[in-house]
């Protein structure tokens, strides 16, 4: 069944809402927002490298607000461990028997605060509630529910006593962007009402967790023609090739990026992926699966170069008239 114009005009109608609700709290970030909301309705987790004090737990919270669900923090220290994330089981004297205590993993929307300061171990803790939506403690499995959302953060300048995020692990988010810092006009906006300490507050409800739940299935019928989807397998297939290029994209940062791109055109109310989705959502989508060798360093060539040098090498494909 595909998407009809109606459904994408609809869509396009909430997620304009969604977006501007969010924005209450996030200022003068509008194309951010709408990354964040995009990855939130292709059911993916996001991954933002910004500096501190950016709004990241505001964007969390926002997003949670939003569309009704919980939020938890966690921040990511070298004594992490697996159980403070995920949960424990304790004996429970007074029943004589074992309870599950949940962890924060447990909410709609987890921020995931400098996940690069965490143990590899507590890292891998993350893998399967990202990609399977359930834990596992002592052999028995638990649904963290829908919507279920991830939004870690990594700090750019503080590298010191922080563990590289593994490739499987990066692979698993959908997106990876920044807020980065507010332009003048929207800091001064800020500033004029800094008594206010937290702006998500001010975020009502938009829809539903339900309505999450129709939106992601309703953009998963979006349209896209075998010619769009070859583009994008071509661009994959140039990125393994690249000379500066040492892990290029995988076939689950292919199936990530129709995901994306899926969704991307809905939020422009259409009911199929052009080749210009595909070349917004480059950047987003591809930047932490394209991972740089030595000489790419030596040569002072950054991973954005080398998206938009494989965008102007493999041509799109040209509408059929």
């Amino acid at each position: 069944m595909t998407a009809t114009p109606e459904q994408a005009q609809l869509f396009a109608q909430t997620f304009d809402r969604l977006v501007a609700n969010v924005c209450v709290a996030i200022v003068g970030k509008e194309h951010a927002v709408r990354l964040a909301l995009t990855c939130l309705l292709s059911d993916g987790h996001l991954l933002l490298e910004d500096y501190p004090g950016t709004g990241k737990t505001s964007l969390a919270k926002a997003l949670a607000r939003s569309v009704q669900g919980s939020n938890s923090r966690i921040q990511f220290t070298p004594d992490l461990l697996p159980s403070d994330v995920t949960g424990v089981t304790i004996y429970d004297q007074r029943k004589q028997e074992f309870e599950f205590h949940r962890g924060p993993i447990f909410a709609a929307i987890v921020l995931a605060d400098e996940i690069n300061r965490a143990s590899p171990k507590t890292q891998s803790a993350l893998l399967e509630v990202m990609e399977e939506g359930r834990v596992t403690v002592d052999g028995k499995p638990y649904e963290v529910g829908k919507p279920f959302m991830v939004i870690a953060t990594q700090n750019p300048v503080e590298q010191a006593g922080t563990y590289r995020l593994p490739e499987a692990q990066l692979d698993r988010f959908l997106m990876k962007t920044s807020l980065g810092y507010p332009d003048h006009n929207a800091t001064v906006a800020l500033l004029t009402a800094a008594a206010v300490r937290d702006r998500s507050v001010q975020v009502q409800p938009a829809i539903s967790t339900a309505a999450v739940g129709q939106l992601s299935a309703t953009a998963d019928q979006v349209h896209v023609d075998a010619a769009v989807l070859g583009y994008i397998t071509r661009i994959a297939e140039a990125s393994r090739e690249h000379e500066h290029v040492r892990l290029g994209v995988s076939v689950r940062g292919c199936l990530a990026f129709v995901r994306c791109a899926k969704t991307w055109a809905m939020t422009k109310g259409r009911h199929y992926v052009t080749p210009e989705d595909v070349k917004e959502l480059a950047t987003p989508v591809l930047s932490h699966r394209v991972l740089l060798n030595p000489q790419a360093q030596f040569d002072g060539v950054s991973v954005d170069d080398v998206i938009a040098k494989l965008l102007a090498d493999v041509p799109p494909p040209v509408a059929r008239g």
